[in-house]
């Protein structure tokens, strides 16, 4: 079986240069499992942080559960604060590269295993600035211009 993307982060790619790529748990309520699973969670200015040596997913939101019969009594934030399973070596190794290097740890996927489990997958970027931008626009459009004019027929 394959895995289900429940998210993206098509942003991610754009402002951002991805140096490593980290698989990542994520602690949620029951609802809010559910609602990730049916197309509920966004990515979008989502961001983690290391905080005391754990990892924790900021602004990532998920909407209420619509089929939820405690909804009413337990509403709780959709964007509130995640709590990210790592384990302890992979913390110690984030830590260290974005103390050195100024990185900044951002999610660019969510996705559902198999067994049901929801995945973040975390990268360590640099933030681009305006002429890297343009060149990715560049190779971008000549890309797109090779694929038309070259069309397998």
């Amino acid at each position: 079986m394959a895995q289900k993307i429940l998210a993206t982060s098509r942003k991610a790619f754009y402002r951002f240069e991805i140096l490593e790529k980290f698989e990542a748990g994520i602690v949620l309520t029951g609802s809010e499992a559910k609602s990730a699973k049916s197309g509920g969670l966004s990515l979008d200015s989502a961001y983690a942080i290391l905080n005391k040596g754990e990892c924790w997913l900021l602004n990532c939101r998920i909407a209420p559960y619509a089929y939820d019969s405690s909804a009413l009594r337990n509403q709780q934030d959709a964007s509130r604060t995640k709590k990210l399973l790592l384990h302890k070596k992979e913390i110690n190794r984030l830590a260290a590269s974005i103390q050195s290097k100024g990185l900044t740890l951002i999610p660019i996927e969510a996705y559902a295993n198999p067994k049901g489990v929801v995945k973040v997958v975390l990268a360590t970027a640099r933030g681009k600035k305006g002429p890297d931008r343009r060149d990715d626009i560049k190779k971008r459009d000549l890309e797109r211009e090779l694929r038309r004019n070259y069309k397998v027929r």
